[in-house]
């Protein structure tokens, strides 16, 4: 009896997960800005590999991490072509698809994106709307903000933007 009850409060306690995720991006002339998959107007966008959209993956990595499913560099590395210029809330999907898989639904996901400059706090509805659809839960269960960093730092001198995400999972039973 005592042993069925400690399995049962092993089980209770271990039932949420949590994980953190940071992205950075530089910016640089001649590529798009996305953001949750949101093209934002700007003069220079974000260099990497995907579209290099810095708030979805810092998404992708904390729903990985709380999964323990490694992080977004394993999965879809840079080195590989097929990733090439890829739809990064495609990528989130196929994210939502192996939390899923490994049994945990998502239960919400918050984030932050660091920049000076262009604003984004008009697109938030629409980013939270994209990531909302791309990993299958309501936008009520995504958080999405923005700040400056009082033009300290590279995001604060214009040189990039970075983005941190915590996720929540919670395990089936």
């Amino acid at each position: 009896m005592l042993e069925q009850e400690i399995r049962r409060l092993i089980r209770e306690e271990t039932r949420f997960r949590t994980g953190l995720g940071f992205d950075v991006h530089r910016l640089v002339e001649g590529r798009r800005l996305i953001l949750g998959g949101v093209e934002i107007p700007f003069e220079r966008g974000l260099e990497g590999h995907s579209d290099a959209d810095v708030l979805t993956h810092a998404v992708m990595d904390a729903l990985l991490g709380a999964a323990a499913l490694a992080d977004i560099g394993v999965h879809f590395p840079d080195t590989d072509l097929r990733w090439k210029d890829a739809d990064s809330l495609k990528l989130a999907s196929a994210v939502g698809d192996l939390v899923r898989q490994a049994g945990y639904d998502i239960e919400g996901v918050d984030a932050m994106v660091l920049a000076q400059r262009p604003k984004i706090s008009p697109h938030f509805p629409a980013m939270q709307a994209n990531l909302a659809r791309a990993l299958e839960v309501r936008p009520d269960q995504v958080g999405v903000k923005a700040t400056t960093t009082e033009r300290l730092g590279f995001p604060g001198r214009g040189e990039g933007m970075a983005a941190m995400a915590s996720a929540l999972l919670r395990a089936r039973t």
